[in-house]
Parts: structure tokens; sequence; C-alpha cells
């Protein structure tokens, strides 16, 4: 069953995304393959990022307040050369020691990161690098980092950069200039053009874009349909059953793309409340 959406799907955005990452990028290259063919061949890389499990990674980590703890017995301070104060009789008892909290502490997991990079099936040089971007990419910390210096080293180089963002939340990817306030993007960074970058703004409405794949010098780009390799992974691997669409989304949307998604799938819309 197809996606209700035209073009991303929000409603992967959360917890699904880091299995829709791995599928899509798996099918990108599935669906090159045979337009490379015979001078190109696409390779998944896979490597794993660590990172740190938070509110802002999906994951929640919950801490408990201390107790108001009290002792169950009772101290008595004696004076030298006397009784115990409290009177005679009175006992000195040890200190209570409240039990441990149990809490959980933060421990860095491998986060699965796949890139498509199209390589000279003669020499097995990197040709065009694509990347599909994931929250470690976008936000602040060790898997962002990790990610601006491997750009960095693709861009100081002769192979192209293809970058899709199909994610709202974090940061985009450095450009000089400000860009346009939609919710996804495809860059394609050729080596010959750069520093200048083809952009693809994608508003949510937006069926995602067929956009060009470039190669070596003197070959003509590959197209890539990047709504028929989505719509080939939701279908796969059965993402229909894996949504709740009676939900709102994991990351929620603003007021009117929030009214324009319910329309699509057929929610009605709640009446204004009255003044």
């Amino acid at each position: 069953m197809p996606s209700p959406f035209p073009g991303m799907d929000p409603y992967l955005e959360g917890p699904l995304w880091t299995n829709v990452h791995t599928q899509l990028s798996v099918e990108i290259a599935r669906q090159l393959a045979p337009r490379l063919r015979p001078r190109y061949v696409p390779v998944t890389e896979k490597r794993f990022v660590l990172a740190t499990p938070g509110a802002e990674d999906g994951v929640a980590v919950t801490t408990a307040a201390p107790a108001d703890f009290r002792p169950d017995v009772g101290v008595a301070r004696s004076t030298p050369g006397g009784p115990p104060a409290g009177g005679a009789g009175t006992a000195v008892a040890a200190a209570a020691v409240p039990p441990p909290l149990r809490m959980a502490t933060v421990i860095p997991v491998p986060v699965p990161h796949v890139t498509v990079e199209i390589r000279d099936a003669e020499n097995r040089r990197r040709v065009t690098a694509i990347e599909l971007l994931s929250p470690t990419n976008k936000r602040g910390g060790g898997g962002r980092r990790e990610y601006l210096r491997k750009r960095r080293r693709i861009l100081l180089s002769t192979a192209h950069l293809v970058e899709i963002d199909l994610l709202r939340g974090g940061r985009r990817v450095p450009m000089r200039g400000a860009l346009p306030d939609v919710p996804y993007f495809v860059f394609v960074s050729r080596a010959e053009d750069r520093p200048f970058t083809s952009v693809w703004p994608v508003r949510l409405a937006d069926p995602l874009p067929t956009m060009p794949v470039p190669l070596l010098a003197g070959d003509a780009d590959v197209d890539l349909d990047l709504r028929q390799a989505l719509a080939a992974t939701y279908d796969a691997f059965s993402y229909d059953l894996a949504v709740d669409y009676t939900r709102p989304p994991p990351v929620p949307l603003p007021a009117a793309e929030a009214a324009w998604a319910a329309q699509q799938l057929g929610i009605p819309r709640r009446p204004a409340a009255p003044p």
C-alpha cells in the first residue's frame, strides 16, 4: 500500500528513520545500478557513528529524584565522662545508611550510516558520493563533527557530492547564504562547479524530485527518481503497517502543514473553538 503523501512522508522521520535510511540508501543503489553500466558501479558503504541517547535523539533518559530519606532510628550524642544524652539506658545507635539510587547512565550507541558511492568500474575510484542525512549528521555533537569532516574531505577532492535531507529537525548543511524556509532539500555539488551547489527546496506537499547524478567528465548525468525510490522502499518494507496515521507524526508539523497532512489522511478537521 503506498504512502498517503505525494512526497516525503513526515511519519517516517521518527523512530523508523534508522531503518528507512538504510533501506532507502540500498534502493537508491539498486535503481542506479542498471543506468550506470558498464562504466560505473554503485557501492553501499556502512559505517557506525556513536550517538549519545537523550530526549533529542528520540530516546528518553529518565532520572529519579532523590527520595525524602528519614532514619528509622534516633541517634544520640554522648557527653564526655557522663551518660549518653537522653538519660540512663539510652543506647547510641549507628547512623542508618540509605539504600543506593538505581539510575540509568548514558552510554553511546552505534548508529548505522549508509553512503552510496559511485565508482569507476575499472579503477574503483570514487566518482560520486550520495549521502542520505540522518539526525546524527544534523545535531551538534560528535556525529555532526564526524560528518562535516567527511563532507569537507569530499568537497576538497575531485568527487561529486549529493546530499539528500529528508529530515525537518536539526541543522542544515553549511551554505554561504540562507536557505529557503522549506522542510526538505536535495543538494548536488559538482566538483568542477565548486563552491556553487545546485539546491532543490522541497515542500511537504511537493513530490520528491528526479535529480541528476553527475559522473566523470564526458559522461552524461544519470537520473535518480527519488520519489520512486522512496515509494519502492515504503512498499517493500510495509511501512504502512508500521506507522500509526491516527496519531500526530513523531516530529510535530506546523499548523498549516498539520492541517494539510490531516486532509491527506482523510482526518476531519476539528471546528474552531468559540471565541
